[in-house]
């Protein structure tokens, strides 16, 4: 393998229709060289019978869930992936992991991005989340799983809207949850946004909501327009001052050390006063963040730093006044300007 072959996560809880999309996706044209791997929760698989696939461009794990019990074995099915004759070969494109409906998708997304075994052959490419028009507020009221599976993904594709419409609250409960993703609700365009997600490329930024002027508030609007039942929020940091790279740095370290574990999502555009002109690009999830990019050109006119954070049991003025506190060491550090 000679370059790192994308990996889409598929999650969504148990009966949302993550297979029946998956196939669909894989009958597609110009879906040669997907690869599947499918996690099971019990001793027997039957989903890999379901679903499109040669043996080949095939991996089963079964006997538990990828997300605590055997997440060695996730790594150990990319391995045995990456030595297929169509790996070798070099003809393998892309990598669908179907999670169990049960998972909590965080500690897969970890294991892509920070396995040292994985490195360099796989990148996560983002995560699709399938979710139940018909019974997802039941859901989401009673599994928190169902939660955290809503909140880390980059597109929500909603389900079964044949059989009835999305329900308005469902919308912007989602909305609430997760303001990054996009939402569709129509069986095409599900499938057009999983498609899409696929064919990403590595440095492809996600545009962030228009957080207006204002130097931090909830994505939403109001001071209580995230807060949920189940804890899970969403918070936007503005800066409109660029920001010292040591600084920010180090401020993004102390975060996810001392709250990674509820850092559920995180991603921004940040201006830094030593490269105006490339805006620097982060996404993490809990402890770990991807390696940061640096971005040829501002994608608009807007040059703000926007860093929006999706996180558990986090009150949002506490984050913005540790960034404020990082902000004024600085400040104070600067030398004073010499006279002429």
């Amino acid at each position: 393998m000679t370059k790192a072959v994308p990996v889409t996560v598929l999650t969504g809880f148990l009966g949302s229709g993550k297979t029946t999309l998956l196939n669909r996706l894989l009958r597609e044209p110009g879906m040669h060289g997907t690869a599947v791997v499918i996690n099971e929760f019990g001793s027997v698989g039957l989903d890999h019978d379901l679903v499109d696939h040669t043996e080949e461009n095939m991996v089963l794990l079964a006997n538990g869930c990828i997300c605590c019990t055997i997440r060695g074995d996730l790594v150990e099915a990319f391995e045995r992936l990456a030595a297929t004759p169509a790996a070798q070969r070099g003809e393998l494109r892309h990598v669908v992991l179907e999670t169990t409906g049960l998972a909590d998708p965080a500690p897969i997304l970890h294991t892509l991005m920070g396995d040292p075994r994985l490195q360099g052959a796989w990148r996560l490419a983002g995560v699709a989340c399938t979710v139940d028009a018909c019974h997802a507020m039941a859901t989401l009221d009673q599994h928190p799983e169902a939660v955290k599976q809503a909140a880390v993904a980059d597109r929500l594709l909603l389900t079964k809207t044949d059989l009835q419409a999305a329900p308005e609250a469902l919308m912007q409960r989602l909305r609430d949850i997760n303001p990054l993703a996009e939402i569709r609700t129509d069986a095409g365009g599900s499938l057009n946004a999983l498609q899409a997600l696929l064919a990403r490329p590595a440095a492809a930024f996600t545009a962030l909501p228009d957080t207006g002027r204002s130097s931090f508030f909830p994505a939403s609007g109001g001071p209580e327009a995230n807060r949920h039942d189940d804890r899970i929020r969403s918070h936007v940091i503005v800066r409109d001052q660029p920001l010292s790279r040591e600084g920010f740095f180090a401020w993004l370290d102390m975060i996810a050390k001392m709250r990674g574990d509820d850092l559920l999502r995180v991603k921004g555009i940040v201006h830094l006063d030593d490269d105006p002109e490339h805006p620097l690009v982060i996404h993490g999830v809990q402890h770990l963040f991807h390696p940061p990019e640096m971005l040829p050109r501002w994608p608009s006119d807007d040059r703000r730093t926007r860093i929006v954070f999706i996180t558990r049991g986090i009150d949002a003025e506490d984050i913005d006044a540790t960034l404020s506190v990082f902000e004024r060491r600085r400040a104070r550090r600067a030398p004073a300007p010499q006279p002429d």
